[in-house]
C-alpha cells in the first residue's frame, strides 16, 4: 500500500525506455548534515481582528493534532469526529509525524502553548522516532501510532502492507525534525544523530545521457525493503510536493545541484500531456532545460502533476521560494491560486474553490484538483464524479461538475497569495455547510452540491493548516531552518537563477 502522497505526485515515465535500469551510487555524497539556527525569531505583533480569527482557527486545528497524538508520541493519520469524542486511527506515517513536530513549534511560536509544553511534546516525539525501525537511514511508510511497531496489516481490513520507504514522506519527517532542532537547542544533538544516516542519494538515479529515461537524474518514488526493489517511476515533475526531498538533498550535499534542472516544468513537447506546452529550451548550469508552460484562462503557468494546491503550495510553507525567486516561483504560485479560484467560481460555478487530495465526504480518499493545471491527461478533477476538461474543446457546462468537493486546507495554502479570497472562502464553508468543528477546526472536505461534510480530520491536511497559519501570523517562523546553511548556499542560487517562461 502506497501513501496518498505518492499517488498525488507520481509521474509515470514516457514510453520507450526501461525504467528498471540499475541505479548507481552518487560519488562524493555523504550523510545528511544538520545545520540549525540562523535567523532570529520574528517578533510577534499585537493581533488585529483578522489575526484573532486566524489565531482561533489555529487553536482549534492544533487541538485536533493534539488529540491525534498518542501517548507514545506519534501523530496518527486521522481522527473520526462523528461521535462525542475523536476516534484516532492506529496508523501513522513519516509525514504525519512531521506534521506533529512543526505544529508543536508553531503553537509555541504563536503563544498558544508555552515553551516548556513545546519542549515536552518535541522530546516525546523525538524519543518515539528514535525507537522506530529504519532502513538505509529512512523510515517505513506505516507504523502503529500507539506503540511504534511496523504495520504489516491495514487496520480494520487486514490487507497486507508491504514495508516501503517513501522518498517524499521521509522528506516531511526530516522537515519536521529540522524545525524541532531549530526550536529546541537541547534536542539538536539527538536529532543530528537521527539524521546522520539519511542520505538522499539512496533514492537518486544519476543522469545517463545515453538513456535519459532509465537514468533521468531524478528521485525514485521509493523502495520495498522486503525485496530491495525500487519503484519503476521517478518523481519527475518539478511543481509537486516531492521537490521537498530534492531541496533537502541538494541543501545537505547528498544530491548534485544539477538534479534541480533535471526536473520537468512540463513534459517535453513530444510527450502526451494535458495540453501542448509553450516555451523554449534554455541552458541552465550546463543542463539543457525545457522551460515549458501551460496557458489557463489566458495566464501562463507551470503546472503540477495533477492540478492540486497541495502539490504546488506545501513546499513554500517552509522554503521561501517566492522570496528567492519572485518572478518565477512567486509569480507561478499566485497564478496557480488564481486558476483554482477561477475554476471554482467561474468554470464549475460551485460558489467555492480550493481543490486538493482529501477525504471524500461520503468516505474514502481521492485526489482533487483543477484538471487543466496538471500535466497528467485526465488528472485530478474537482469533483468526486471526475469531470475532466480537454484542451482545445469547449469547457463542460457547470451542470456537468456534479458532487464538487472543496478542501479547506487548500484555502489555507492560498493565504499568502490571495488572503481576502481565502478567508472569505473559509468563512463561507463554515457558515454555509457547518464545515468548522468548534474545538477541532475545519473538517477535511465538503461536497458543495449535497452539503455533505467529511466526518474526518487528517493529520497531513491539519498540519498544512497549522503551517499556513503560522506563516500568515508570524512570517518565517517555520522557515528559519530552510533559509540558512546549505539551503542558502546551495539551493537559493538555483531558485534565483530559475527563469520560468511566464
Amino acid at each position: 500500500m502506497i501513501h496518498k502522497l505518492h499517488r498525488s505526485a507520481l509521474l509515470t515515465l514516457p514510453a520507450g525506455g526501461d525504467p528498471r535500469a540499475a541505479r548507481r551510487p552518487v560519488p562524493g555524497t555523504g550523510a545528511a548534515a544538520l545545520t540549525c539556527g540562523g535567523l532570529a525569531a520574528p517578533a510577534a505583533a499585537a493581533p488585529s481582528g483578522g489575526d484573532l480569527r486566524l489565531l482561533g482557527w489555529f487553536r482549534d486545528t492544533y487541538r485536533s493534532l493534539e488529540a491525534m497524538t498518542t501517548e507514545f508520541g506519534l501523530t496518527a493519520d486521522k481522527a473520526d469526529l462523528s461521535g462525542a469524542a475523536p476516534v484516532v486511527s492506529r496508523q501513522t506515517s513519516p509525514t504525519n509525524i512531521g506534521c506533529g513536530l512543526w505544529s508543536a513549534v508553531a503553537a509555541a511560536g504563536l503563544g498558544v502553548t508555552g515553551e516548556s509544553a513545546m519542549i515536552r511534546s518535541l522530546e516525546r516525539t523525538v524519543r518515539a522516532v528514535e525507537r522506530l525501525e529504519r532502513h538505509h537511514g529512512f523510515w517505513l511508510n506505516w507504523y502503529d501510532a500507539h506503540d511504534g511497531s511496523v504495520l504489516t496489516e491495514w487496520p480494520g481490513t487486514g490487507e497486507p502492507v508491504r514495508p516501503f520507504l517513501s522518498s517524499v514522506d521521509n522528506a516531511w519527517l526530516v522537515t519536521g525534525l529540522r524545525i524541532a532542532a531549530d526550536a529546541a537547542p537541547a534536542l539538536r544533538p539527538r536529532i543530528a544523530r537521527i539524521l546522520e544516516a539519511a542520505d538522499w542519494s539512496y533514492f537518486y538515479t544519476p543522469y545517463d545521457p545515453a538513456d535519459p529515461v532509465a537514468g533521468p537524474g531524478q528521485l525514485r518514488g521509493g523502495a520495498w525493503t522486503d525485496t530491495g526493489e525500487f519503484t519503476e517511476h521517478h518523481y519527475g515533475a518539478l511543481n509537486t510536493e516531492t521537490r521537498m526531498a530534492s531541496y533537502l538533498g541538494i541543501a545537505d550535499g547528498s544530491l548534485p545541484a544539477e538534479h534541480y534542472w533535471r526536473l520537468l516544468r512540463t513534459l517535453l513537447p513530444e510527450h502526451e500531456q494535458e495540453q501542448p506546452p509553450g516555451g523554449a529550451y534554455a541552458t541552465m548550469d550546463g543542463v539543457r532545460v525545457w522551460q515549458g508552460h501551460y496557458t489557463h484562462r489566458g495566464r501562463k503557468v507551470v503546472p503540477s502533476w495533477g492540478g492540486s494546491l497541495f502539490e504546488a503550495l506545501m513546499v513554500p510553507l517552509f522554503v521561501p521560494e517566492a522570496r528567492w525567486s519572485p518572478r518565477s516561483w512567486g509569480l507561478n504560485h499566485r497564478r496557480y491560486v488564481r486558476g483554482h479560484i477561477d475554476h471554482g467560481l467561474r468554470e464549475a460555478r460551485y460558489g467555492y474553490w480550493g481543490f486538493s487530495p482529501a477525504n471524500v465526504p461520503e468516505g474514502g480518499y481521492q485526489e482533487y484538483g483543477v484538471d487543466a493545471l496538471g500535466m497528467q491527461v485526465d488528472g485530478y478533477a474537482s469533483n468526486t464524479d471526475r469531470t475532466h476538461t480537454t484542451h482545445g474543446a469547449p469547457l463542460p457546462p457547470p451542470s456537468a461538475f456534479t458532487n464538487g468537493v472543496v478542501t479547506p486546507h487548500a484555502s489555507f495554502l492560498a493565504l499568502p497569495y490571495a488572503p481576502r479570497e481565502a478567508v472569505a472562502n473559509l468563512r463561507g464553508l463554515a457558515q454555509d455547510f457547518g464545515a468548522y468543528h468548534e474545538g477541532y477546526g475545519f473538517r477535511d472536505s465538503v461536497n458543495v452540491d449535497t452539503g455533505r461534510v467529511s466526518d474526518f480530520v487528517l493529520a497531513l491536511d491539519q498540519g498544512m493548516i497549522t503551517a499556513s497559519l503560522a506563516q500568515a501570523l508570524r512570517p518565517g517562523l517555520l522557515q528559519r531552518p530552510f533559509r540558512s546553511g546549505g539551503f542558502h548556499s546551495r539551493l537559493r542560487p538555483l531558485l534565483a537563477a530559475e527563469r520560468f517562461s511566464l
